[in-house]
């Protein structure tokens, strides 16, 4: 009898931290294309800021960006920005959204240009 309680004990522990493993495999799983997206934004606004204030993809509005999806993954990360302009300063708003298969995600960076 003594063994029988010992081993419903030592399931619910094995039960436990099995539940505790999944969560850890899905933070890290969020952390890896949190990052991923943080790449990708940074790069492309890199890019936007480096360009002529008088180029195409500067001009004010809303514009999308190419999808991307990193080699080996299944993960696809929509990319979008925004131009506008104020006192001849442009403020470029990048944005990476992406699905996990549960919950939409965002990572959005902001910068101005002045001329």
């Amino acid at each position: 009898m003594e063994v029988l309680a010992a081993l419903v004990i030592l399931a619910f522990g094995l039960l436990a931290l099995a539940g505790l493993h999944v969560t850890s495999l899905r933070g890290n799983t969020f952390s890896h294309h949190l990052s991923l997206a943080t790449v990708v934004a940074q790069d492309r606004l890199e890019f936007l800021k480096n360009l002529s204030l008088s180029s195409r993809e500067l001009v004010g509005g809303k514009h999308e960006d190419q999808q991307f999806t990193p080699p080996g993954s299944r993960m696809s990360f929509q990319r979008t920005y925004s131009v506008t302009e104020a006192n001849s300063v442009k403020t470029i708003q990048y944005t990476v959204l992406w699905n996990d298969g549960r919950r939409n995600h965002s990572v959005t960076f902001t910068t101005q240009r002045g001329q």
